[in-house]
């Protein structure tokens, strides 16, 4: 089964791979997004086509074959298989995307990554149960070492990301609570898991095998690879999502690749390196963005504690209430306006509205800026997709260690749907889930105009925020588009 590749073959993934190269490149800003998106459709089309010709439709591109003996082995039931898996495939993916919210994109993305990984582990399960047909036998007849090797960490990775994204689903979207779950001794249960795992898996590459698919190794090591992934995200809270979103985008990524190696395709080692690795580092920036380390999120550490969350009775304080004609006068009076939006706009759907009030504010003079928190919303980037959408210019949005100087010269900062990534007690209560999380210097601003629905909600991570509280600040308390409609109504006049 071993043979040598095609340089054509070879040719055609290369430029596959730079592809996503180029995509990835793209997708670092706003500005040059939708050119990735187009640069990633392009490498994919070129690896579908190339796989298709040299697999599914049974082109014969080995070196060595001479013209009159390369060439086509058709077999018109695999093709029919393919098309119909492509046209089923795409006709969920078509429905999806016309359909989807942009509230609704942090659990698709994460819907996605567990097909990623489910697909790994039905990949490896079908090389284990076949190996003939994937060529990983050896003289022996047994499964080649660093076959099993490749089939195993496949399997363990693609369960692991699998099971982890079903529980990051239900937490981004609400069938389970978005608070940290903590089972007594968690530590000692997952990584006497993982270390099990590991100890199964050397044990599976040295063991011989009596037949195919008879090893009862594999199993254990995939069913336990499920049980892990499960526990390491249900002690995770809420305020984590963001970096469990990019993590498990990392975790399919590898999985890719490792079933890459098992069916001897360069466009699945080359992609999954490239999302494994984007991904690794996505995760580690959104761990700084928080000021947490990698293996303190996975262990559940950020928000793991339930104490000063919302352990008791919440204290009835007294805070100010504005109306929209009011924030419509003083957003007037302004000369530099500093808008943070959160999740609370993109559930709202309140983006365009939004932009219109800065419209209006520019009209009047107002210099406008937009503040994004690395980890607002429930994925990266969230925000920035929801202004995109919006049309706002990207040289109005600013990241958190760009614009977090300029609240202190700011007239009025105003924070729509975001409460977290405003809370200070991220640098003030070493008792709070959330201390030591970089947040918006939003206390300096001459004033704070807050949006949200009732003062009795508090953000994703459960903590009461002292902003609502300031003299300085004027609670506006209504749907967050609902508010915003009604300013630019007052604007208007």
């Amino acid at each position: 089964m071993e043979h040598s590749v095609n340089p054509w073959v070879a040719l055609a993934y290369l430029a596959a791979g730079v592809c996503f190269i180029l995509a990835l490149r793209g997708l670092s800003s706003p500005a040059t997004s939708r050119r990735g998106n187009r640069f990633g459709m392009i490498g994919m089309l070129i690896a579908v086509v190339t796989t298709l010709i040299t697999h599914g439709l049974g082109f014969d591109l080995s070196i060595g074959e001479t013209a009159a003996t390369a060439g086509l082995d058709f077999d018109p039931a695999a093709l029919f298989e393919i098309v119909v898996a492509i046209g089923i495939g795409a006709a969920i993916g078509l429905i999806i995307a016309r359909r989807i919210q942009m509230t609704a994109m942090p659990q698709l993305v994460a819907a996605f990554h567990s097909l990623v990984g489910l697909a790994a582990v039905l990949v490896a399960a079908a090389a284990f149960v076949n190996p003939d047909a994937f060529g990983i036998l050896g003289l022996d007849g047994n499964i080649l070492t660093v076959s099993r090797i490749e089939m195993a960490l496949g399997a363990a990775i693609g369960a692991i990301t699998f099971s982890g994204s079903v529980i990051a689903f239900a937490k981004l979207n609400g069938n389970m609570s978005g608070s940290p779950i903590l089972l007594p001794a968690r530590h000692v249960i997952n990584l006497g898991t993982l270390l099990a795992i590991i100890v199964l898996t050397a044990l599976f590459a040295l063991s011989g095998q009596a037949g195919p698919g008879e090893n009862p190794m594999f199993w254990v090591i995939v069913a336990l690879s499920f049980a892990i992934g499960f526990l390491l995200i249900i002690p995770i809270g809420g305020a984590d999502m963001p970096v469990v979103v990019s993590m498990l985008n990392s975790y399919s990524g590898w999985a890719a690749a490792a079933m890459g190696f098992t069916l001897h395709n360069t466009a699945m080692i080359v992609t999954g390196a490239l999302v494994g690795s984007s991904g690794a580092i996505l995760s580690y920036i959104m761990c700084r963005a928080m000021n947490r380390s990698f293996i303190s999120v996975i262990a559940g550490g950020f928000g793991a504690s339930s104490s000063g969350a919302d352990g008791g009775a919440k204290e009835q304080r007294p805070y100010k209430q504005g109306s929209a004609e009011d924030a419509a006068f003083m957003l007037k009076q302004a000369e530099n306006v500093i808008i943070i939006p959160g999740y609370g706009m993109a559930v709202a759907q309140a983006q365009h509205a939004l932009r219109e009030m800065a419209d209006l504010l520019k009209a009047e003079g107002v210099n406008v800026k937009y503040a994004i928190h690395p980890v607002a919303g429930r994925m990266p980037g969230h925000m920035n997709v929801l202004l995109a959408e919006a049309n706002v210019p990207y040289d109005e949005v600013f990241e958190l260690e760009d614009i977090n100087s300029e609240f202190a010269q700011a007239d009025v900062a105003f924070v729509i749907g975001a409460n977290d990534v405003v809370n200070p007690a991220a640098k003030t209560d070493k008792s709070s889930p959330i201390y030591g999380m970089p947040v918006f210097d939003v206390e300096k601003a001459k004033t704070i105009m807050f949006i949200k629905r009732s003062m009795g909600g508090v953000g994703y991570a459960g903590v009461d925020n002292e902003v609502f509280y300031l003299d300085q600040t004027m609670m506006l308390l209504s749907d967050a588009k609902k508010m915003v409609e009604e300013i630019n109504k007052a604007l208007g006049h």
